[in-house]
Protein backbone atom coordinates (compact mmCIF):
# COMPACT_ATOMS: atom_id res chain seq x y z
CA UNK A 1 0.00 0.00 0.00
CA UNK A 2 1.16 3.55 -0.61
CA UNK A 3 1.91 5.33 2.24
CA UNK A 4 -0.02 8.70 2.97
CA UNK A 5 1.82 11.64 3.71
CA UNK A 6 0.01 13.86 7.38
CA UNK A 7 -0.98 17.40 6.39
CA UNK A 8 -0.03 19.54 9.40
CA UNK A 9 -1.84 23.23 10.04
CA UNK A 10 0.40 26.15 8.81
CA UNK A 11 1.02 29.01 11.65
CA UNK A 12 -1.01 32.80 11.25
CA UNK A 13 1.72 35.14 10.88
CA UNK A 14 -0.20 38.77 12.28
CA UNK A 15 2.59 40.63 10.41
CA UNK A 16 1.11 39.02 7.30
CA UNK A 17 -2.40 40.01 8.24
CA UNK A 18 -2.56 43.77 9.26
CA UNK A 19 -6.61 43.95 8.83
CA UNK A 20 -6.34 41.39 11.73
CA UNK A 21 -3.90 43.51 13.72
CA UNK A 22 -5.99 46.72 13.64
CA UNK A 23 -9.12 44.97 15.20
CA UNK A 24 -7.26 43.56 18.21
CA UNK A 25 -6.13 47.05 18.62
CA UNK A 26 -9.72 48.74 18.57
CA UNK A 27 -10.80 45.87 20.93
CA UNK A 28 -8.53 46.57 23.18
CA UNK A 29 -8.77 49.83 23.39
CA UNK A 30 -12.36 49.49 23.55
CA UNK A 31 -11.82 47.34 26.74
CA UNK A 32 -9.61 49.60 28.48
CA UNK A 33 -12.28 52.13 28.40
CA UNK A 34 -15.74 50.38 29.45
CA UNK A 35 -12.75 49.55 32.47
CA UNK A 36 -11.97 53.21 32.91
CA UNK A 37 -15.74 54.16 32.70
CA UNK A 38 -16.71 51.41 35.22
CA UNK A 39 -13.68 53.04 37.85
CA UNK A 40 -14.39 56.51 37.50
CA UNK A 41 -17.12 57.48 35.93
CA UNK A 42 -18.04 59.97 33.55
CA UNK A 43 -16.59 64.17 34.79
CA UNK A 44 -18.87 65.38 36.77
CA UNK A 45 -21.53 68.33 35.40
CA UNK A 46 -20.92 71.61 37.31
CA UNK A 47 -24.02 72.48 39.56
CA UNK A 48 -25.56 75.95 40.76
CA UNK A 49 -24.68 75.99 44.41
CA UNK A 50 -26.48 78.05 47.16
CA UNK A 51 -25.07 78.53 51.21
CA UNK A 52 -27.32 77.81 53.78
CA UNK A 53 -27.65 81.07 55.62
CA UNK A 54 -29.18 82.28 59.02
CA UNK A 55 -31.28 85.35 59.01
CA UNK A 56 -35.06 86.70 59.14
CA UNK A 57 -37.15 85.08 57.03
CA UNK A 58 -39.73 87.38 55.10
CA UNK A 59 -42.98 86.79 54.32
CA UNK A 60 -43.90 89.59 51.64
CA UNK A 61 -46.51 90.55 49.13
CA UNK A 62 -45.57 92.78 45.56
CA UNK A 63 -46.89 95.56 44.33
CA UNK A 64 -45.96 97.98 41.61
CA UNK A 65 -46.07 101.77 42.56
CA UNK A 66 -44.90 105.44 41.57
CA UNK A 67 -42.90 107.55 43.23
CA UNK A 68 -45.04 111.36 44.12
CA UNK A 69 -44.47 114.40 46.39
CA UNK A 70 -47.45 114.39 49.34
CA UNK A 71 -46.47 118.17 48.85
CA UNK A 72 -46.24 119.85 45.76
CA UNK A 73 -47.34 123.59 44.17
CA UNK A 74 -48.95 123.23 40.91
CA UNK A 75 -49.00 125.33 38.17
CA UNK A 76 -52.27 125.78 36.74
CA UNK A 77 -53.97 128.09 33.50
CA UNK A 78 -55.72 131.10 34.67
CA UNK A 79 -58.99 131.99 33.70
CA UNK A 80 -58.06 133.08 29.95
CA UNK A 81 -59.30 132.60 26.87
CA UNK A 82 -57.03 130.95 24.14
CA UNK A 83 -54.12 130.09 25.77
CA UNK A 84 -51.24 128.70 24.09
CA UNK A 85 -47.97 127.61 25.30
CA UNK A 86 -44.69 129.10 23.65
CA UNK A 87 -42.66 128.33 26.33
CA UNK A 88 -42.13 125.66 28.36
CA UNK A 89 -39.26 124.80 31.42
CA UNK A 90 -37.49 121.66 30.85
CA UNK A 91 -39.22 118.12 32.65
CA UNK A 92 -36.66 117.30 35.89
CA UNK A 93 -34.20 120.38 35.74
CA UNK A 94 -34.18 122.76 38.77
CA UNK A 95 -35.97 125.85 38.98
CA UNK A 96 -35.19 129.05 41.43
CA UNK A 97 -38.15 131.38 43.08
CA UNK A 98 -38.97 133.60 40.31
CA UNK A 99 -37.91 131.56 37.04
CA UNK A 100 -40.43 131.34 34.33
CA UNK A 101 -42.33 128.15 34.36
CA UNK A 102 -44.81 128.63 31.55
CA UNK A 103 -45.47 131.90 28.99
CA UNK A 104 -48.61 132.15 26.55
CA UNK A 105 -49.05 133.37 23.22
CA UNK A 106 -49.47 136.77 24.40
CA UNK A 107 -50.31 138.53 21.14
CA UNK A 108 -53.93 137.83 21.19
CA UNK A 109 -54.40 139.57 24.19
CA UNK A 110 -51.99 142.51 23.18
CA UNK A 111 -54.55 143.39 20.29
CA UNK A 112 -57.39 143.15 22.77
CA UNK A 113 -55.82 145.53 25.25
CA UNK A 114 -55.01 147.56 22.24
CA UNK A 115 -59.14 147.47 21.35
CA UNK A 116 -60.29 148.31 24.46
CA UNK A 117 -57.69 150.84 25.79
CA UNK A 118 -59.34 152.70 22.19
CA UNK A 119 -62.85 151.97 23.01
CA UNK A 120 -62.42 153.67 26.51
CA UNK A 121 -60.97 156.22 24.84
CA UNK A 122 -63.46 156.78 22.58
CA UNK A 123 -66.56 156.79 25.38
CA UNK A 124 -64.29 159.61 27.41
CA UNK A 125 -64.38 161.70 23.99
CA UNK A 126 -68.27 161.14 23.33
CA UNK A 127 -68.77 161.76 27.21
CA UNK A 128 -66.68 165.34 26.47
CA UNK A 129 -68.44 166.03 23.83
CA UNK A 130 -72.35 165.50 25.42
CA UNK A 131 -71.08 167.60 28.19
CA UNK A 132 -70.00 170.25 25.70
CA UNK A 133 -73.14 170.55 24.48
CA UNK A 134 -75.14 170.42 27.21
CA UNK A 135 -73.33 173.24 28.31
CA UNK A 136 -74.26 175.41 25.48
CA UNK A 137 -78.09 174.15 26.17
CA UNK A 138 -77.99 175.20 29.54
CA UNK A 139 -77.03 178.56 28.81
CA UNK A 140 -79.33 178.79 26.06
CA UNK A 141 -82.26 177.53 28.38
CA UNK A 142 -80.91 179.97 30.99
CA UNK A 143 -81.24 183.05 28.66
CA UNK A 144 -84.81 181.90 27.76
CA UNK A 145 -85.90 181.78 31.46
CA UNK A 146 -84.07 185.14 32.13
CA UNK A 147 -86.32 186.38 29.17
CA UNK A 148 -89.43 185.18 30.20
CA UNK A 149 -88.48 186.41 33.09
CA UNK A 150 -88.42 190.15 32.01
CA UNK A 151 -91.71 189.78 29.96
CA UNK A 152 -93.38 188.32 32.94
CA UNK A 153 -91.76 191.46 35.11
CA UNK A 154 -92.72 193.84 31.86
CA UNK A 155 -96.71 192.60 31.71
CA UNK A 156 -96.86 192.99 35.96
CA UNK A 157 -95.76 196.97 35.15
CA UNK A 158 -98.02 197.44 32.61
CA UNK A 159 -101.20 195.68 34.31
CA UNK A 160 -100.14 197.84 37.66
CA UNK A 161 -100.99 200.80 35.25
CA UNK A 162 -104.40 199.87 35.10
CA UNK A 163 -106.08 202.37 37.12
CA UNK A 164 -105.25 205.10 35.00
CA UNK A 165 -106.17 202.79 31.91
CA UNK A 166 -108.90 202.51 30.02
CA UNK A 167 -111.05 199.53 30.61
CA UNK A 168 -109.94 197.36 27.89
CA UNK A 169 -106.63 198.25 28.26
CA UNK A 170 -106.20 196.98 31.84
CA UNK A 171 -107.47 193.67 30.82
CA UNK A 172 -105.21 193.23 27.81
CA UNK A 173 -102.59 194.01 30.09
CA UNK A 174 -103.98 191.25 32.68
CA UNK A 175 -103.59 188.87 29.88
CA UNK A 176 -100.15 189.86 29.03
CA UNK A 177 -98.99 189.10 32.35
CA UNK A 178 -100.91 186.02 32.20
CA UNK A 179 -99.07 184.40 28.51
CA UNK A 180 -95.84 185.84 30.38
CA UNK A 181 -96.13 184.09 33.41
CA UNK A 182 -96.93 180.63 31.03
CA UNK A 183 -93.80 181.11 28.96
CA UNK A 184 -91.76 181.36 31.98
CA UNK A 185 -93.51 178.01 33.47
CA UNK A 186 -92.93 176.47 29.92
CA UNK A 187 -89.32 177.48 29.36
CA UNK A 188 -88.68 176.21 33.10
CA UNK A 189 -90.41 172.73 32.43
CA UNK A 190 -88.30 172.84 29.13
CA UNK A 191 -85.16 173.64 31.17
CA UNK A 192 -85.87 170.78 33.78
CA UNK A 193 -86.79 168.15 30.95
CA UNK A 194 -83.43 168.88 29.10
CA UNK A 195 -81.28 168.61 32.48
CA UNK A 196 -82.92 164.99 32.94
CA UNK A 197 -82.25 164.34 29.71
CA UNK A 198 -78.67 164.85 29.69
CA UNK A 199 -78.44 163.62 33.11
CA UNK A 200 -79.31 160.07 31.32
CA UNK A 201 -77.19 160.64 28.39
CA UNK A 202 -74.44 161.06 30.59
CA UNK A 203 -75.08 157.78 32.77
CA UNK A 204 -75.24 156.23 29.72
CA UNK A 205 -71.73 156.93 28.56
CA UNK A 206 -70.60 156.31 32.05
CA UNK A 207 -71.69 153.26 32.14
CA UNK A 208 -70.19 152.63 28.73
CA UNK A 209 -66.85 153.88 30.55
CA UNK A 210 -67.60 151.67 32.94
CA UNK A 211 -67.93 148.53 31.11
CA UNK A 212 -65.07 149.47 28.59
CA UNK A 213 -62.66 150.59 31.74
CA UNK A 214 -63.46 146.71 33.56
CA UNK A 215 -63.04 145.10 29.71
CA UNK A 216 -59.69 147.42 29.86
CA UNK A 217 -58.54 146.22 33.22
CA UNK A 218 -59.45 142.50 32.52
CA UNK A 219 -56.67 142.22 29.41
CA UNK A 220 -54.27 143.98 31.02
CA UNK A 221 -54.95 141.10 34.14
CA UNK A 222 -55.22 138.59 31.01
CA UNK A 223 -52.45 139.71 29.94
CA UNK A 224 -49.91 139.67 33.02
CA UNK A 225 -51.95 136.00 33.24
CA UNK A 226 -49.17 134.90 30.46
CA UNK A 227 -46.63 133.97 32.34
CA UNK A 228 -46.24 131.60 34.95
CA UNK A 229 -43.17 131.55 37.34
CA UNK A 230 -42.17 129.30 40.04
CA UNK A 231 -43.29 130.39 43.38
CA UNK A 232 -40.83 128.67 45.03
CA UNK A 233 -37.24 126.68 44.89
CA UNK A 234 -37.82 123.08 43.37
CA UNK A 235 -37.78 120.56 40.47
CA UNK A 236 -40.01 121.05 37.64
CA UNK A 237 -42.41 118.20 36.61
CA UNK A 238 -44.32 118.89 33.91
CA UNK A 239 -47.73 117.01 33.94
CA UNK A 240 -49.79 114.77 31.65
CA UNK A 241 -51.94 116.56 28.84
CA UNK A 242 -54.92 114.39 29.80
CA UNK A 243 -56.77 115.96 26.73
CA UNK A 244 -53.63 115.14 24.00
CA UNK A 245 -54.18 111.99 21.38
CA UNK A 246 -51.84 109.22 22.91
CA UNK A 247 -51.46 105.83 21.15
CA UNK A 248 -53.99 102.98 22.31
CA UNK A 249 -52.20 101.47 26.00
CA UNK A 250 -50.10 103.93 26.56
CA UNK A 251 -49.85 106.94 28.94
CA UNK A 252 -50.53 110.65 27.82
CA UNK A 253 -48.18 112.41 27.15
CA UNK A 254 -47.01 115.37 29.14
CA UNK A 255 -47.48 119.67 27.80
CA UNK A 256 -45.64 120.98 25.51
CA UNK A 257 -44.76 124.36 23.76
CA UNK A 258 -47.00 124.69 21.18
CA UNK A 259 -50.41 122.79 23.12
CA UNK A 260 -53.38 124.76 23.57
CA UNK A 261 -54.46 124.63 27.16
CA UNK A 262 -57.68 124.74 28.70
CA UNK A 263 -58.93 127.13 31.91
CA UNK A 264 -58.04 125.51 35.28
CA UNK A 265 -55.50 122.65 33.68
CA UNK A 266 -52.75 121.60 35.65
CA UNK A 267 -49.70 121.97 33.62
CA UNK A 268 -46.76 121.13 36.29
CA UNK A 269 -45.83 120.96 39.71
CA UNK A 270 -43.14 121.65 41.90
CA UNK A 271 -42.75 118.83 44.33
CA UNK A 272 -41.29 119.22 47.68
CA UNK A 273 -38.90 116.13 47.24
CA UNK A 274 -38.57 116.22 51.27
CA UNK A 275 -41.86 114.92 51.06
CA UNK A 276 -41.60 112.42 48.49
CA UNK A 277 -43.61 109.12 49.37
CA UNK A 278 -45.00 105.97 46.47
CA UNK A 279 -48.49 105.51 45.56
CA UNK A 280 -49.30 101.75 44.79
CA UNK A 281 -52.20 99.94 44.87
CA UNK A 282 -52.88 96.42 46.93
CA UNK A 283 -54.55 93.84 45.15
CA UNK A 284 -58.16 92.01 46.22
CA UNK A 285 -56.48 88.57 47.48
CA UNK A 286 -53.70 90.50 49.62
CA UNK A 287 -55.91 93.02 51.34
CA UNK A 288 -56.31 90.69 54.17
CA UNK A 289 -52.89 90.44 54.48
CA UNK A 290 -51.55 94.08 54.39
CA UNK A 291 -52.44 96.75 56.71
CA UNK A 292 -50.73 100.38 57.95
CA UNK A 293 -47.72 99.99 59.72
CA UNK A 294 -46.26 97.17 57.77
CA UNK A 295 -42.82 97.83 56.75
CA UNK A 296 -41.88 98.09 53.10
CA UNK A 297 -38.52 97.63 50.77
CA UNK A 298 -38.91 99.60 48.01
CA UNK A 299 -36.98 99.77 44.83
CA UNK A 300 -36.80 101.89 42.38
CA UNK A 301 -36.27 101.08 38.53
CA UNK A 302 -34.25 104.24 37.76
CA UNK A 303 -31.55 104.08 40.86
CA UNK A 304 -31.26 100.14 41.24
CA UNK A 305 -29.06 99.88 43.30
CA UNK A 306 -30.73 101.14 46.84
CA UNK A 307 -33.34 99.28 48.78
CA UNK A 308 -35.55 101.84 50.31
CA UNK A 309 -36.95 101.55 53.57
CA UNK A 310 -40.61 102.43 54.76
CA UNK A 311 -43.88 101.77 55.86
CA UNK A 312 -47.29 101.95 54.98
CA UNK A 313 -48.79 105.20 56.07
CA UNK A 314 -52.22 104.83 54.64
CA UNK A 315 -54.41 101.69 52.98
CA UNK A 316 -57.81 102.79 51.78
CA UNK A 317 -60.41 100.72 53.14
CA UNK A 318 -63.04 100.89 49.95
CA UNK A 319 -61.61 99.31 46.95
CA UNK A 320 -61.62 101.00 43.30
CA UNK A 321 -61.99 99.67 40.32
CA UNK A 322 -59.62 99.77 37.43
CA UNK A 323 -60.67 99.10 33.82
CA UNK A 324 -57.08 98.38 32.05
CA UNK A 325 -58.77 94.79 31.54
CA UNK A 326 -62.84 92.92 31.28
CA UNK A 327 -63.63 92.26 33.96
CA UNK A 328 -62.30 95.25 35.68
CA UNK A 329 -59.96 94.73 38.83
CA UNK A 330 -60.57 95.04 42.30
CA UNK A 331 -57.57 96.95 44.34
CA UNK A 332 -57.31 99.34 47.21
CA UNK A 333 -54.60 102.09 46.98
CA UNK A 334 -52.40 102.43 49.42
CA UNK A 335 -49.73 104.74 50.19
CA UNK A 336 -45.97 104.37 51.74
CA UNK A 337 -43.73 106.42 53.40
CA UNK A 338 -40.06 106.42 53.17
CA UNK A 339 -37.45 106.65 56.14
CA UNK A 340 -34.76 108.48 54.05
CA UNK A 341 -35.08 110.14 50.60
CA UNK A 342 -31.97 109.97 48.32
CA UNK A 343 -31.44 113.00 46.74
CA UNK A 344 -31.57 110.77 42.86
CA UNK A 345 -35.35 110.31 43.19
CA UNK A 346 -37.94 112.04 41.43
CA UNK A 347 -41.07 112.15 41.42
CA UNK A 348 -42.70 109.94 38.51
CA UNK A 349 -40.23 106.95 38.89
CA UNK A 350 -42.08 103.68 38.72
CA UNK A 351 -41.09 101.54 42.38
CA UNK A 352 -41.41 97.81 43.45
CA UNK A 353 -42.64 97.31 46.66
CA UNK A 354 -42.69 94.67 49.09
CA UNK A 355 -44.44 94.83 52.04
CA UNK A 356 -43.44 92.69 55.01
CA UNK A 357 -46.31 91.09 56.31
CA UNK A 358 -44.13 88.20 58.15
CA UNK A 359 -41.13 88.39 59.78
CA UNK A 360 -40.08 85.21 61.03
CA UNK A 361 -36.07 85.92 63.03
CA UNK A 362 -32.70 84.16 63.03
CA UNK A 363 -33.86 80.70 61.16
CA UNK A 364 -32.00 79.12 58.38
CA UNK A 365 -33.24 79.77 54.95
CA UNK A 366 -32.48 78.33 51.58
CA UNK A 367 -34.06 78.66 47.68
CA UNK A 368 -37.11 77.00 46.93
CA UNK A 369 -35.72 75.56 43.85
CA UNK A 370 -32.89 74.07 46.40
CA UNK A 371 -35.76 71.44 47.77
CA UNK A 372 -36.96 69.06 45.51
CA UNK A 373 -39.75 65.98 46.53
CA UNK A 374 -38.33 62.78 46.29
CA UNK A 375 -39.95 59.53 47.54
CA UNK A 376 -42.75 62.07 49.65
CA UNK A 377 -40.14 64.02 51.69
CA UNK A 378 -38.79 67.53 50.92
CA UNK A 379 -35.22 66.71 50.37
CA UNK A 380 -31.85 68.50 48.89
CA UNK A 381 -28.22 67.65 47.78
CA UNK A 382 -25.73 69.08 49.65
CA UNK A 383 -22.29 69.00 48.96
CA UNK A 384 -20.04 66.20 50.24
CA UNK A 385 -16.41 66.41 48.58
CA UNK A 386 -16.39 65.76 44.80
CA UNK A 387 -20.10 65.57 45.27
CA UNK A 388 -23.55 65.28 46.25
CA UNK A 389 -25.33 63.49 48.73
CA UNK A 390 -29.30 63.27 49.92
CA UNK A 391 -30.37 64.77 53.14
CA UNK A 392 -34.16 64.97 53.66
CA UNK A 393 -35.11 68.34 55.67
CA UNK A 394 -37.96 69.71 57.49
CA UNK A 395 -39.50 72.53 56.06
CA UNK A 396 -40.96 74.95 58.81
CA UNK A 397 -42.52 77.92 56.46
CA UNK A 398 -42.33 79.35 52.99
CA UNK A 399 -43.00 82.14 50.94
CA UNK A 400 -42.60 80.86 47.53
CA UNK A 401 -39.21 81.96 46.95
CA UNK A 402 -37.22 80.71 50.13
CA UNK A 403 -38.30 77.64 52.37
CA UNK A 404 -37.50 77.62 56.46
CA UNK A 405 -35.65 74.97 57.29
CA UNK A 406 -36.53 73.58 61.07
CA UNK A 407 -34.21 70.17 60.88
CA UNK A 408 -31.45 68.89 58.35
CA UNK A 409 -28.78 71.46 57.68
CA UNK A 410 -26.76 73.54 59.04
CA UNK A 411 -25.75 77.38 58.50
CA UNK A 412 -22.88 76.98 55.67
CA UNK A 413 -23.77 73.78 54.12
CA UNK A 414 -23.37 74.11 50.52
CA UNK A 415 -26.24 72.59 48.32
CA UNK A 416 -27.12 71.75 45.05
CA UNK A 417 -29.62 74.34 43.32
CA UNK A 418 -30.78 71.69 41.00
CA UNK A 419 -31.04 67.66 41.28
CA UNK A 420 -27.84 66.12 40.46
CA UNK A 421 -29.19 62.95 39.88
CA UNK A 422 -31.28 64.38 36.99
CA UNK A 423 -28.68 67.08 36.35
CA UNK A 424 -25.65 65.03 35.64
CA UNK A 425 -24.27 65.71 38.83
CA UNK A 426 -21.97 63.30 41.04
CA UNK A 427 -23.87 61.77 43.82
CA UNK A 428 -22.67 59.72 46.92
Amino acid sequence: MPHRRRLLPMPISISNRPWLRAGLIVAASAALTALGLQLYGPAPVELPTAQVERRDFLRTVRSRGELKSAESVQITAPQTPDLQIVELAENGNPINAGDIVVRFDESSQEDALIERQTQVRQVDSEIEQAEAEHAITDERNEMFIMQATYNVERAGLEASKQEILAEIEAEKAKIDVTIAEGELTKTETTAEASDMSQAADIERLMERKGKAQRDLNLSRTYLRSMVLRAPADGIVHILPNNRAQGSFGTARPPFQEGDTVWTGAAIAEIPNLESLRVEFRVDEVDRGRVDEGHETRIRVDAVPDVVLSGSVSWLSPIATLVFNRLPPEKNFPAFAELDEIDQRLRPGMSTTVEIIVQRIEDVLVIPSKASAQIDGKPTVFVQDGAGYRRVPIEVAATNGAEIVVSDGLQEGDVIALENPETSGGRTL
